[in-house]
């Protein structure tokens, strides 16, 4: 898997690591047992600070998404597989879909659109089969693979 976040982008660092594993997760590039490099490593991998891979994998692990440790390392804790949310994630997560369609409303974007976008984004995530494991080409600076 490759991991490309914008290094001058306005969204911090540690979100863009803990957004691009959600969404790898969520495709199923990453699956239960997953096993991601340690935070030093991948802190070298990036050219940043271990803090900041070590604050994105701290915010998946309270999400329930990871689990972290010192002998196994970072292990994805839970995939589209491992059955109903835990309690209390469906009101979190739609607390910051609000947000996120308050936002489309705001720029002017209607029912169809944003419903749309939803649909794509979603068939996105469940339509996809994981990628093949094995060596990724062709990666950019800012680029890491897992």
């Amino acid at each position: 898997m490759i991991l490309t976040l914008d290094m001058d982008g306005e969204v911090p660092i540690y979100q863009q690591i803990r957004d691009r594993i959600v969404e790898a997760i969520a495709s199923g590039r990453l699956v239960e047992g997953s096993s991601l490099p340690s935070t030093r490593q991948l802190a070298v991998d990036l050219g940043i600070n271990f803090h900041t891979v070590n604050k994105a994998y701290d915010l998946l692990r309270r999400e329930g998404l990871l689990r972290v440790n010192r002998k196994s390392g970072a292990v994805v804790q839970r995939d589209a597989r491992s059955g109903p949310p835990e309690p209390g994630f469906a009101a979190e997560w739609e607390t910051r879909l609000r947000t996120l369609l308050a936002e489309a409303v705001a720029h002017g974007s209607g029912d169809p659109a944003v419903l749309d976008s939803c649909r794509s984004v979603l068939a996105s995530f469940t339509s996809s089969a994981p990628a093949a494991r094995g060596a990724d080409h062709g990666a950019e600076p800012g680029d890491t693979g897992f």
